[in-house]
């Protein structure tokens, strides 16, 4: 699915992006259009750090999937947005510390949809719905959801760098908080979003991305910690992500396309803007 002269299927558009499929070919991924890989290719020349924190964000969730099985003792996932299925996906580490953990992703794309099933056709204590992660009644009330979460036990609810695509005007502190403000005590909540220090500069940011067609906001590192009243931050706190209890072994990730080689490294050259999030209790 790399060339957007192929017919698609039903439901999966290919004449815009979609921030799965853009996300993915950051990752390695092969699951992606042509219209994904132009999108991703103008936002780099003006920001061209995307690269690199789109990596540490998911080698931030090997980390924090692992704390949440080792350390917080969580048996239960629900990861809203979870994008296209990669290496190291949350059922894979966590379930490969603790066979018995359960899983349910949630996302909006039809694609994500068609290969995470594909992915998951052998695992009973894992799932994937299609769902808007804005709808969370919708989500708390799917079938699959019920039938693997338990929510008298404390769940892990992941929100892996979506946190942008969740403007003032979507209720971020509601879509975040829904399902744990349910959940027992001790549940978590894993969070990251791209921040940038300069308000004028994430403005711009957050022009063009949704100029894209794109909902996205990006916001100060002060402005994600006003979410998040309540919740206790899990050491180290709320960080740039590459801070974020860094392991010298984990998995690495595919190498990075070709065509977008020359970023890596990028994000040394402007500190202002990364990936900023962390892992929260619920007292």
């Amino acid at each position: 699915m790399t060339d957007s002269k192929v017919p698609s299927p039903a439901g999966i558009p290919d004449d815009v992006p979609t921030s799965a499929r853009a996300y993915g070919w950051l990752l390695g991924g092969k699951d992606n259009y042509e219209v994904d890989r132009r999108f991703i290719k103008a936002q780099l020349e003006h920001f061209p750090a995307g690269l690199d924190i789109t990596r540490q964000n998911r080698l931030f969730l090997y980390r924090a999937v692992r704390h949440l099985t080792l350390e917080a003792g969580i048996r239960q996932f629900i990861d809203m947005g979870c994008g296209l299925p990669t290496d190291n996906n949350v059922h894979q580490v966590a379930q490969g510390l603790v066979p018995d953990a359960r899983v349910v992703y949630v996302d909006i794309d039809p694609v994500v949809l068609a290969h995470g099933r594909a992915l998951l056709a052998d695992n009973a204590t894992t799932t994937v719905i299609n769902a808007d992660m804005r709808d969370q009644e919708e989500i708390l009330e799917h079938e699959d959801v019920r039938r693997l979460i338990d929510f008298d036990e404390p769940v892990g609810v992941l929100f892996l760098s979506v946190g942008h695509h969740l403007p003032d005007e979507f209720e971020p502190r509601r879509v975040l908080t829904t399902i744990l403000d349910r959940s027992a005590p001790g549940s978590h909540l894993t969070f990251s979003q791209v921040v940038c220090e300069d308000p004028e500069e994430g403005a711009l940011m957050t022009e063009r991305v949704t100029a894209a067609g794109i909902p996205w906001q990006t916001r100060t590192p002060a402005e994600v910690d006003r979410l998040f009243d309540g919740l206790e931050p899990v050491e180290p706190g709320l960080v740039n992500l590459a801070e974020w209890r860094p392991m010298d072994l984990q998995p690495p990730l595919p190498p990075v396309p070709a065509e977008i080689a020359q970023y890596e490294g990028a994000s040394k050259t402007n500190p202002k803007v990364y990936e900023y999030g962390g892992v929260l209790r619920k007292p």
